[in-house]
């Protein structure tokens, strides 16, 4: 099976939308309430805030914060500091509250890893398209962005399974260009984030055949090719299915569902259409061997404890779930 930016196991039908990561003059779909952020210390972002979703239920304490390993200064950015790239906004998994701060199940995760190696976290809002850049740049310390783990990726960083996901595709609500299958799309316009493994599968790159890829199937079928319309930010593209621009918005499957749950009146997600159900990783620089190791069993700690397992809760995305570090 062919992986993907998770950045999917079914529609989540039990989270929360917001207008989010991966231009429009249209109206921001506008969630109801924000959820409390996770961080204890004030994250760095660096793009306007938009819409805020509300996670579907707030989580319960962690019975216990302990310590698990250190981390050599050498390999962090900023001593006593946990930096995390993340591409915001992507909700649920990373979106901006109602202060302007990154939220979400990623951020929430990053921020107790850092607690559980006794450090600050602080967040870095970086582009997908140049995420690993900069982690190579020494811009942030790991990413926690929804990356799909592929070979690709694999070549330039290490990453460690933290989650699940799919591809799916969100319409306007009643469907209105009978979008039911892959082939439907032929000759029609698809919004996606750049950088993306949706962004690859559409067009055959990546970890992707070029004959793989869903357009060039279209004309393999003497049909039309899709018309792929790649967006820097996911939230973009959303805004552009909305106004009409895109007949399709291609996203992870999590992402998918939390939009559509917060507009059901707006949205619907293509029925039966969920593509390719991959890890997701936590990258950390191939170098960077204790660091890596240090956070890996901060997470295998969270997932043992019932603490990973309270934050995906939080966020409605507990079918997610992994249930080990290992891939």
């Amino acid at each position: 099976m062919i992986p993907y930016r998770f950045r999917i196991a079914g529609i989540l039908t039990a989270v929360a939308l917001a207008v989010g990561a991966c231009s429009s003059a249209a109206a921001t779909p506008t969630p109801t309430a924000p959820p409390a952020p996770a961080a204890t210390t004030a994250p760095v972002a660096t793009t306007a805030p938009v819409a805020t979703p509300t996670p579907t239920a707030p989580p319960t304490p962690a019975p216990t914060q302990k310590i698990v390993g250190s981390v050599p200064a050498a390999q962090l950015v900023d001593a006593g500091h946990l930096t995390i790239c993340s591409d915001v906004p992507y909700p649920p998994q990373e979106f901006f509250d109602a202060n302007g701060d990154p939220t979400g199940s990623d951020i929430d995760i990053g921020t107790e890893i850092a607690n559980r190696l006794g450090l600050k976290v602080a967040v870095q809002n970086t582009v997908f398209d140049t995420i690993i850049a900069a982690l190579d740049g020494n811009k942030c310390d790991i990413i926690i962005s929804a990356q799909n783990i592929t070979a690709d990726r694999l070549k330039q960083v290490d990453m460690i399974p933290y989650f699940h996901a799919g591809q799916a595709f969100v319409v306007a609500k009643g469907n209105p260009d009978g979008i039911k299958a892959t082939t439907d799309l032929c000759g029609q316009s698809v919004g996606v984030e750049s950088g993306t493994t949706e962004a690859d599968h559409l067009n055959g790159t990546g970890d992707y055949k070029p004959a793989d890829g869903l357009s060039a199937k279209c004309v393999a079928a003497g049909k039309t090719k899709i018309d792929v319309q790649p967006f820097s930010k996911d939230s973009d593209a959303l805004l552009a299915l909305q106004s009409g621009k895109v007949a399709a918005y291609f996203t992870d499957s999590p992402v998918a569902g939390y939009y559509v749950v917060q507009q059901p009146t707006l949205f619907e997600v293509v029925s039966g259409v969920t593509l390719d159900d991959v890890q997701e990783g936590i990258s950390v620089g191939k170098t960077n061997t204790d660091l890596e190791a240090a956070v890996k069993a901060a997470l295998q700690s969270m997932i043992d404890d019932g603490t990973y397992t309270q934050i995906l809760t939080k966020y409605g995305v507990t079918a997610d779930a992994v249930t080990s570090t290992n891939p």
